[in-house]
């Protein structure tokens, strides 16, 4: 049994609505927003919602202020955080006070503690820290099959029976490895090949060329997801919008995978959908 229907409708119009309030955002006439923040190894994104829980504003900014999930440069993310924030309180005309957060699974007692100071240093009143693919499931709603978050660093799984997590896991390949692929195999600077992955237009050409780290990530999925009934799988996080990495995985693991419309957003959008107006203590 794969992914129920109306649950993929409802995810990709929701990532569409969030996708247009952040090239237009729409002003609320209640007071209380809440905010996702996803402190991203590539990318922070911030996704801000009203008090019915539906898309009014967002933003993002390509950065390297974490790495491998872990915050690395305290300052920086703290002060692209705040940027971003301030950014969308001038667009939004109010001042954004709540913010839930996210991590890589099972790095809470490494990096959540950073995470928490990043979200309060740029001013926001932290309301919840949860894992990532948790987070992402909030959108995609998934009942009995594994959320896969591939993001620039890392690779977060989550396996859900029955819509509860019963079993999460964290490796750490993502979009950084497709890029340094890409920088070899191009003899181009890393930068240069990040950015260069980045445009769709180049994707069916590089597929060829990272579908060895595709495949990794794959046989990592295969992996943790032994001895657990799976009926499909998901993926999620900016690596994932390469197009037909959902093919190679499919083939690799041998389980039906689905991909949203842009996996992208789901996780930040997930995040927000945790955020209450109730500071964690």
């Amino acid at each position: 049994m794969v992914k129920d229907k109306k649950n993929q409708i409802a995810c990709d119009e929701f990532v569409r609505k969030f996708e247009a309030v952040v090239k237009t955002p729409k002003k609320s006439p209640n007071n209380i927003y809440y905010t996702g923040v996803d402190l991203g190894t590539a990318c922070i994104v911030l996704a801000v919602l009203n008090e019915a829980y539906e898309p009014v504003a967002g933003a993002y900014r390509y950065a390297d202020v974490v790495k491998d999930g872990m915050v690395v440069d305290y300052i920086g993310a703290i002060r692209i955080l705040r940027e971003l924030k301030e950014e969308l309180e001038n667009k939004l005309d109010t001042e954004l006070i709540y913010a839930a957060a996210a991590i890589p699974p099972g790095t809470d007692e490494l990096d959540g503690g950073a995470v928490k100071n990043v979200v309060m240093g740029a001013g926001f009143e932290l309301t919840a820290i949860l894992d990532e693919p948790t987070a992402a499931n909030r959108v995609l709603n998934t009942k009995n099959g594994v959320v896969v978050d591939i993001g620039g660093g890392t690779t977060g799984i989550a396996i859900l029976k029955n819509g509860k997590v019963i079993h999460v896991a964290d490796d750490s390949t993502g979009g950084y490895h497709f890029s340094l692929v890409l920088s070899g195999a191009y003899k181009i600077p890393y930068q240069e090949a990040e950015e260069y992955k980045r445009n769709r237009r180049h994707h069916q050409e590089i597929l060829p060329v990272v579908k060895p780290v595709v495949e990794k990530i794959g046989s990592i999925i295969k992996e943790h997801i032994k001895g657990f009934t799976v009926q499909e799988i998901n993926l999620v996080g900016g690596s994932s919008c390469l197009i037909g990495i959902e093919k190679i995985i499919e083939k690799q693991v041998g389980i039906k995978t689905n991909k949203p419309v842009n996996p992208m957003f789901v996780t930040p959008l997930g995040i927000a959908l945790s955020c209450t107006d109730q500071p964690m203590e």
